[in-house]
C-alpha cells in the first residue's frame, strides 16, 4: 500500500511539474473530462466517436486527456508518446473486452497521435 502512494504521489509531482500543453483543451473534470470536441478535425470525428464510446468500457476518457496532456501515462508513469499510442492500441486489439476491430483501434491511435502532436506545439 505505501509502494502505491509513492508510486501515485510520483505521478502527480511528474505530472504537477511538467507542462500542460492549452493547445489541447479539455471540458468537464474527473470521470467527466474529455477532449473538446470543437478541436477534432472534421475526418477524424468518426475515431473520436469510436473513443467516445469504446475506450469508456474500461476506463473513464480523463485517463486519455491527461495522458496527451502531460505525455505521461497516469496509471505506469511511463511516457506516453507515439510509440506508445500504438503499444496501447495492440493491447486493445487483443483485449476481448475492448470491443474494437483493427481499423477501429487505427482510427483511434491516427487521433491520439494527432493530440499529441498538437499538445507538442508551442
Amino acid at each position: 500500500m505505501r509502494s502505491l502512494k509513492v508510486l501515485l504521489a510520483a505521478v502527480l509531482l511528474v505530472a504537477v511539474a511538467m507542462p500542460v500543453h492549452a493547445k489541447v483543451r479539455s471540458v468537464g473534470s474527473g470521470d467527466r473530462m474529455n477532449f473538446d470536441p470543437s478541436q477534432i478535425p472534421a475526418d477524424m470525428k468518426g475515431a473520436f466517436e469510436v473513443m467516445k464510446v469504446k475506450c469508456i468500457q474500461c476506463h473513464t476518457q480523463e485517463r486519455t486527456v491527461i495522458a496527451i496532456q502531460t505525455g505521461i501515462a497516469p496509471v505506469t508513469g511511463q511516457p506516453f508518446d507515439k510509440q506508445a499510442t500504438k503499444a496501447y492500441g495492440v493491447k486493445m486489439l487483443r483485449k476481448p473486452k475492448s470491443n474494437m476491430n483493427r481499423e477501429e483501434v487505427k482510427q483511434v491511435v491516427n487521433l491520439m497521435n494527432y493530440l499529441l502532436d498538437e499538445a507538442a506545439k508551442p
